[in-house]
C-alpha cells in the first residue's frame, strides 16, 4: 500500500478514533503499571527498613543486658543463622576497626555517624566477583562503639529488574490488544460506511428502490439506516408521483400543441389570409415549435435524471458516434462558414445509453453553432486513457465567464448577453444530466479563446 493511501486512511474518522483509543488505552495501562511499580518499590523499602529496625532493636537489648561480650556472642549466632543470610552486621570501635560481624571492614562509602545510608560490598557469586547494594543503619553505642545493621538488596534489585521487564511486556501486549480491538472497530465502521456509500451511489444513479442494510445490532448505524430508509421511501413516493404527473402532463400537452401547429400550417397552406395575419400565424408556429422543443428537452433531462444505473450498460463506440455526428453536421457548419474538425482514434468503447450520449453531443455542437461567429472553428476530440475516456468539444467563440460556469449548467439559466437570442437554456443542462447518469464528470474550461467542454467517463471498475 502506497504512502498516499496510508495517509488517506489516516484521515478517516474511524482510523483517527482507533488511534485515539489505542493512545488513551496505552497511556492508561502505562500509568496504572507505573503506579503498581512505584507502590511496590515503596512497600519493599518500608519492609527493608522495618527488618533493619527490628534487628537493631534486638541487638540493642542484648547490648543493654550483657554489654559488648553479649553483643559479640549474639552477632556470631546470627551470622550462622541461615534465615538471616541477607542481613549485614558489623561491630567496630570508635576508629572503625572491626570487632565482630560478617563483613571484613567498615564500608568506605559508609558514614561514621548515626543514620541511614546505602553502600556496596564486594561479593563472589558463581565464581565471579561483583558488588551487592546494601541499605544499612549506623548506631553509636556507649563506649564509642559503632554498630552497623543492614540488608543486602541484590535480591530486591533482581526482583525489580524482573518486575520492570514483566511490566514492559505487559504494556506491549496491552497495546497490541488495544491495536487489534481498535483496528477491528475501524474495519467494522469502515465496512458499514462503505456499504452506506455504495447504496447511496446507486440511489443517486436512479435506483430509488434500494435501501440501506440493517445488521440487527440496533446501534447508531442501524438507527441512521432506518431514518435514511424512511427518507428514501418518501423520496421514491414523491419522485414517482412527480414523474407520473410530468409524463401525463407532457403527453397531454404534446397532442394539443401538435394539432394547433398542424391547423395553423394547414390554414397557411390552403386559406387565403392577409400578410399581417400570415406573419402572426408564422410567428405563432415558431413559438409552438420552440415550446415543443423545450418540452422534448425537458423530457430527455427527466429521462437522464431518472434513469437507473443498470439501464446505462450498452456498449458504445464513442469515437464512431462522434465521427458520425460531425459528418452529419458538416453541411450546416459549411453553411455557417465554420470549420468543424473531428479528432478521434479508430475505436473507443464505453458503456452507456447511446441515444442520450448522441443527444448530449448534438447539444454541444448546436451550442457552438449558435455562439461561434462566421469564420470560427469547432473541434471534437475523443481520447482514451487507462481509467477513463475523454470527450471534448472546443470552439473559439465568446466562451463563458469562469464565475458563471457552474450556474450555467442549471435548467433555464442563460447568460445576460444571450437573452436576445432564441433558446431555452436547457442545452448544457441536458449534457450535465446525461453525464451525471453515467457517473461522468463535466467541466467548462477556457479554450483561450472560446469554450472547452470536457466530459470524462470513467471506465475502470
Amino acid at each position: 500500500m502506497s504512502f498516499a493511501k496510508h495517509l488517506r486512511l489516516l484521515r478517516l474518522s474511524s482510523a483517527r478514533l482507533a488511534i485515539a483509543y489505542m493512545a488513551v488505552f496505552g497511556a492508561g495501562i502505562c500509568i496504572l503499571l507505573a503506579l503498581v511499580y512505584f507502590l511496590t518499590v515503596r512497600v519493599l523499602d518500608r519492609e527493608t527498613d522495618a527488618i533493619i529496625q527490628a534487628e537493631y532493636s534486638s541487638l540493642h537489648d542484648d547490648f543493654h543486658h550483657g554489654g559488648v561480650p553479649q553483643l559479640i556472642h549474639t552477632l556470631r549466632l546470627r551470622i550462622d543463622d541461615w534465615g538471616r543470610a541477607n542481613t549485614i552486621y558489623l561491630l567496630a570501635d570508635a576508629r572503625g576497626k572491626r570487632i565482630a560481624g560478617n563483613i571484613s571492614q567498615w564500608p568506605r562509602d559508609g558514614t561514621m555517624r548515626e543514620g541511614w545510608f546505602e553502600f556496596n560490598i564486594a561479593e563472589r557469586e558463581d565464581g565471579k566477583s561483583g558488588t551487592h547494594p546494601v541499605r544499612g543503619r549506623t548506631v553509636l553505642l556507649p563506649g564509642g562503639y559503632l554498630l552497623l545493621v543492614g540488608r543486602d538488596l541484590i535480591e530486591r534489585q533482581r526482583f525489580f529488574e524482573s518486575l520492570r521487564m514483566a511490566l514492559l511486556v505487559g504494556v506491549g501486549l496491552c497495546i497490541l490488544l488495544a491495536a487489534a480491538l481498535g483496528f477491528a472497530y475501524r474495519w467494522r465502521v469502515r465496512r458499514r460506511v462503505l456499504a452506506v456509500a455504495s447504496t447511496c451511489e446507486s440511489v443517486m444513479g436512479g435506483d430509488l428502490s434500494l435501501r440501506l442494510m440493517l445488521d440487527g445490532s440496533h446501534d447508531e448505524f442501524d438507527e441512521l439506516a432506518t431514518a435514511v430508509n424512511r427518507m428514501l421511501e418518501r423520496i421514491e413516493q414523491q419522485t414517482n408521483t412527480l414523474r407520473t404527473t410530468f409524463d401525463s402532463a407532457a403527453h397531454d400537452l404534446r397532442a394539443p400543441l401538435y394539432r394547433a401547429r398542424v391547423r395553423l400550417e394547414d390554414t397557411l397552406e390552403h386559406a387565403d389570409v392577409g400578410s399581417a395575419v400570415r406573419a402572426t400565424m408564422e410567428a405563432t408556429i415558431g413559438e409552438l415549435e420552440r415550446v415543443q422543443r423545450t418540452l422534448g428537452t425537458l423530457l430527455q433531462i427527466a429521462q437522464a435524471e431518472g434513469q437507473e444505473s443498470h439501464a446505462a450498460a450498452d456498449p458504445i463506440d464513442l469515437a464512431n458516434l462522434a465521427h458520425e455526428l460531425v459528418e452529419l453536421y458538416q453541411p450546416e457548419a459549411s453553411a455557417r462558414r465554420l470549420e468543424l474538425h473531428c479528432e478521434v482514434p479508430p475505436t473507443v468503447m464505453i458503456r452507456g445509453n447511446r441515444q442520450l450520449f448522441a443527444q448530449a453531443l448534438v447539444n454541444l455542437l448546436e451550442n457552438s453553432f449558435k455562439y461561434v461567429p462566421a469564420g470560427g472553428r469547432i473541434e471534437v476530440r475523443v481520447s482514451a486513457a487507462a481509467d477513463a475516456v475523454t470527450l471534448e468539444v472546443g470552439d473559439d467563440g465568446p466562451g463563458i465567464p469562469e464565475a458563471q460556469r457552474t450556474e450555467i449548467l442549471k435548467p433555464f439559466v442563460r447568460l445576460q448577453r444571450d437573452h436576445e437570442q432564441l433558446g431555452s437554456g436547457l442545452g448544457l443542462s441536458l449534457v450535465a444530466a446525461v453525464m451525471r447518469m453515467h457517473r461522468a464528470t463535466l467541466e467548462l474550461l477556457d479554450n483561450k479563446p472560446g469554450l472547452l467542454v470536457r466530459c470524462r467517463i470513467a471506465t475502470a471498475s
